[in-house]
């Protein structure tokens, strides 16, 4: 069977698709360069128009094959473009995924290192309660005054003497 190409007003009117005109079986198909000289193509038998219908109609049996046979091209087409908006989908979340693990690992490394400061700075503060706690007890200048011996009175300087190094 030959195929169907239907034309654009065809389309847009819904008339019968027409097959594409071939020569008759009778007929001699062989190019004029391929003929004998002298030889024409010999007549064909042709039917009569009354008995059988136009070769050139398509039926309404064949209509809904063809058109069958669209829908399921259809059909195909839309499963092929909501396949590769999946896949586009997954691999988009894949890659978000990806993004957000590496994300949440810095934050975790991030995380540690505030933690261990944290924890420097508790300790600094704890001693330095502890001290503060101790200065304001009863005998806490006595305290302050024995660790700062080492204090230089007012209008007084230090003498640092060194040795001289042969």
């Amino acid at each position: 069977m030959p195929p169907l190409h239907p034309s654009s007003y065809q389309a847009r009117q819904n008339l019968p698709l027409r097959r594409e005109r071939k020569p008759l079986s009778g007929a001699d198909s062989r190019p004029a360069s391929l003929r004998k000289p002298g030889s024409l193509p010999k007549p064909a038998s042709l039917p009569n128009p009354a008995s059988q219908p136009d070769p050139h109609i398509i039926t309404g049996g064949e209509a809904a094959a063809l058109q069958a046979l669209s829908s399921e091209r259809q059909e195909l087409l839309c499963s092929l473009i909501g396949l590769a908006l999946k896949v586009g989908l997954v691999v988009v979340a894949g890659v978000s995924l990806v993004r957000l693990a590496t994300a949440y690992q810095e934050r975790m490394e991030r995380q540690g290192e505030l933690s261990a400061v944290l924890g420097l700075e508790r300790a600094k503060l704890s001693k330095a309660r502890e001290r503060f706690d101790h200065l304001f007890m009863v005998e806490g200048e006595q305290r302050l005054i024995r660790e700062q011996n080492q204090w230089i009175a007012p209008n007084r300087l230090r003498v640092v003497w060194q040795q001289a190094t042969p």
